[in-house]
């Protein structure tokens, strides 16, 4: 009988168990970097539908727990009629994260992005939504129903043609409802955005919310209203992407 009731035991915590083992970190919320990392020997794809018939695509490898990069291209028009408009050159990524999370600390890492979102306005060599250059960030979970997890970074984007190069700050939140839904919102307070280029900010920053549906424990569709504030002449654009993780 005791032999019985710690086999059942044990076969009632096993998918909890598989779930720890295959968790993937939150590496982005919807245009802002977390602290996340990929696991080694593990790589991730995903892709972004955006306004215009925009498609982006990102792959990105796990060297090492704390190492990671990744490659990303895309353009508008690709689904739709007449020429497609590529963006110029490829997005790097890369990220090393220098401090793991404790139950006192953050976890912290530090990188760089070049790829932008949103139209590529070649006049001004940069994306609607500034990439992220180089940037610092920290993340901190906590156990509030399934996970609650706050972010908070810095960054200098390379995009500074229009001479905004300022150091600029973000905030985001991620919030797990179960292990299937996930809720997001972030806010860019685009100090590096807010001077000579009004037609894209004007001040008051960029709010994005999402809402993520992971159908496993390998694939997610996201859906992403981007703009809440309706910063410059840009209106509320939507989103969607999916994205699937794998190991070698």
């Amino acid at each position: 009988m005791k032999i019985r009731i710690v086999v059942l035991c044990l076969a009632m915590t096993l998918p909890g168990f598989a779930f720890a083992q295959q968790y993937v970190e939150q590496r982005q919320l919807i245009d802002l970097p977390t602290a996340g990392t990929l696991d080694r020997g593990s790589y991730a794809i995903d892709l972004r539908m955006f306004a215009n018939g925009g498609l982006l695509g990102r792959v990105s490898v796990g060297l090492s727990p704390r190492f990671m990069f990744g490659i990303s291209y895309g353009g508008e028009n690709i689904i739709g009629e007449g020429d497609i408009d590529w963006n110029p050159d490829p997005g790097i990524q890369a990220r090393l994260r220098v401090l793991d999370e404790t139950f006192v600390l953050p976890a912290v890492t530090l990188g760089f992005d070049s790829q932008g979102y949103g139209k590529y306005d070649n006049a001004l060599n940069r994306y609607e939504t500034k990439s992220r250059g180089i940037f610092a960030v920290a993340s901190k979970n906590y156990a509030i129903l399934f996970n609650l997890g706050l972010h908070a970074g810095l960054n200098v984007s390379l995009e500074d043609d229009d001479d905004d190069n300022e150091l600029n700050f973000f905030l985001g939140a991620d919030f797990s409802l179960n292990r299937e839904v996930r809720a997001f919102a972030e806010y860019d307070f685009g100090i590096n955005d807010n001077e000579n280029d009004l037609q894209f900010g004007s001040g008051t920053g960029y709010f994005n919310a999402g809402v993520q549906w992971g159908f496993s424990d390998r694939l997610f569709l996201q859906v992403n209203l981007k703009n809440l504030f309706e910063n410059g002449s840009n209106h509320v654009a939507r989103e969607f992407k999916i994205g699937y993780f794998e190991y070698f």
